[in-house]
């Protein structure tokens, strides 16, 4: 059962999760739907030379397809392949749905990685890279045979998913891929997301066998790691220019700041969508200004 406090202060707009409808809607992680569609807003604002580029349709489409059905793809994968284990994972209790099996969410699943298929002829050869790696990563993350997420440094390494979306729309913008040392960082930072965002995991996880990065570490030792990891992406950023390195800085310090106060971590955990948009918005927001005025 999803967040219904979040349901009741937006009114009882956001559908029930007794719907078919609402049972994928929830599926989809609404809360991380710009976990994907967001690198595709920064990638295309920085690869754009004019305002007109930023809604080239094109960029508008990878925009909605990242929105939505690539999130029910990434998701429905994962409910799929870890429904013994999210029987178990407190997470599923309040905040999301459990995998409730049925024709429905294959077909979904399914139709979801068919629709942006329809994007590849309009694609140019740098950006069909870094979207067919989207493919494989969100597929092998959860799925058998490789089934990355149980196996630990390859599941934190294998997030660098997250980062593809706007790698492949800065390419299909620009007709090239951005600087080498903005790679490195996007996946860095995707890696330290990801790997923080399994510390509320760790327990629920043990309890069902499952090896990942965090369950390897600990608690204490993955804030050490998802720290140098975030302060390795911030420095990769930096040598971008220093203004983005400072901006990304936020998250190495924001860790540090969580693990001496003892904050909860299944608290802090859902904060970053809110943060990430934040950062996302500041970064948008300095290409726009350098297009426009620089």
């Amino acid at each position: 059962m999803p967040d219904l406090s979040l349901e009741k202060r937006l009114g009882g707009a956001l559908p029930s999760e007794e719907s078919s409808l609402g049972y994928l809607f929830w599926l989809s992680r609404p809360r991380f739907w710009l976990y994907l569609a967001g690198p595709v807003i920064v990638g295309v604002a920085y690869a754009a030379d004019s305002p007109a580029e930023l809604f080239s349709p094109l960029a508008v489409a990878l925009f909605a397809y990242f929105l939505v059905p690539a999130n029910v793809y990434l998701y429905g994968i994962n409910d799929v392949f870890d429904a013994d284990i999210d029987e178990v994972n407190p997470k599923k209790d309040d905040k999301e749905v459990r995998y409730e099996g049925g024709p429905l969410v294959i077909l979904s699943v399914f139709a979801a990685g068919a629709v942006g298929l329809v994007l590849i002829p309009f694609l140019g050869p740098a950006a069909l890279v870094p979207f067919g790696l989207f493919y494989l990563l969100a597929t092998e993350y959860s799925a058998p045979p490789l089934r990355f997420k149980t196996t630990p440094i390859l599941d934190s390494i294998s997030n660098g998913l997250y980062a593809l979306p706007g790698i492949a729309a800065y390419a299909a913008i620009a007709g090239q891929y951005p600087p080498m040392a903005a790679i490195v960082g996007g996946w860095l930072w995707t890696m330290a997301m990801h790997t923080f965002s399994a510390i509320p995991d760790i327990e629920p996880d043990r309890n069902a066998g499952i090896r990942t990065t965090a369950t390897l570490l600990g608690k204490e030792w993955t804030y050490a790691y998802c720290g140098a990891v975030w302060l390795a992406a911030a420095v990769g950023f930096a040598l971008v220019h220093p203004f983005l390195g400072a901006v990304l800085g936020v998250y190495p310090l924001l860790v540090v700041v969580i693990a001496l106060a003892d904050v909860p971590v299944d608290r802090a955990y859902w904060w970053y969508p809110a943060i990430n948009t934040v950062v996302g918005a500041v970064l948008t927001m300095a290409a726009l200004w350098v297009m426009l005025y620089a």
